[in-house]
């Protein structure tokens, strides 16, 4: 994943071309802002969608404020339940930015306002808002780095990891579609690498392709990824004009 994260933080984003209009038509955040007055139903799925995704950032976030596993579970599962609830998004607008912010605002002022947890058993109403792996979820807390990153910054860290996941898990299934999840798994080791530390050679052997071909298909490989990349981001933002931007913000959390 690491070197995921330096294939983009060493690529010129003016050459990465854009994902288009097409695709922002069906943005998901876009989708919640434009829709959640006249499409409810859509607006809800959309979001709904998002919050599967970006859940562990979340229980990350409120697990760092020194709740515990039982608590956070409870707590992230009742933020679910009112985010989603039917009249939570009439006070969803466009100024209130991305999604990333809008999430962590909202998990905040959810929390501000939650501090007495006699009645977590009551939490949700007994429904499940959002799947979560309960075992997942502290095995992968556990995994994080014992120092004094603060919420709010493991927030942001876990987003950046969540959203390259994201990327790879369907740049992975898109060749293994293909039937290239052979090539998918020698190359994907590529990704972060220049061309001098790439073994071209001995992975045109393995493949049995020419070298030449390796070249090509690596590029191929990055080019998609940075593809996915910038369509997964555009997912949690408004317009196309805000994807670069965010671009820039998440991967400058991953150099501080």
């Amino acid at each position: 994943m690491e070197q995921a994260q330096a294939l983009y933080l060493t690529t010129d984003s003016s050459n990465l071309g854009n994902p288009g209009r097409d695709y922002f038509a069906t943005t998901h955040w876009s989708v919640v802002l434009t829709a959640q007055r006249t499409d409810t139903t859509r607006a809800q799925a959309a979001l709904a969608k998002l919050c599967q995704t970006y859940w562990y950032p979340l229980y990350a976030f409120v697990r760092r404020q020194g709740h515990s596993p039982p608590d956070s579970q409870d707590l992230t599962q009742e933020f679910f339940a009112r985010l989603l609830a039917k009249n939570y998004l009439a006070g969803v607008a466009p100024e209130k930015g991305n999604f990333r912010s809008f999430l962590l605002a909202s998990l905040k002022h959810f929390l501000a306002n939650e501090w007495d947890r006699a009645h977590a058993a009551k939490r949700g109403a007994g429904q499940t808002m959002i799947s979560l792996d309960d075992t997942e979820a502290e095995e992968r807390y556990r995994l994080e780095p014992v120092d004094n990153m603060t919420a709010d910054k493991l927030f942001d860290r876990r987003w950046v990891m969540t959203l390259l996941e994201q990327v790879m898990a369907r740049l992975r299934f898109e060749y293994a579609q293909n039937g290239n999840a052979n090539l998918y798994e020698k190359l994907k080791d590529c990704l972060g690498g220049s061309r001098a530390s790439a073994p071209y050679a001995q992975l045109a052997a393995e493949l049995r392709m020419s070298e030449g071909a390796v070249k090509v298909a690596v590029h191929r490989l990055r080019a998609r990824y940075r593809e996915l990349l910038r369509e997964e981001i555009a997912q949690t933002v408004t317009t196309q004009g805000e994807v670069d931007e965010e671009i820039r913000h998440l991967f400058s959390l991953l150099s501080a």
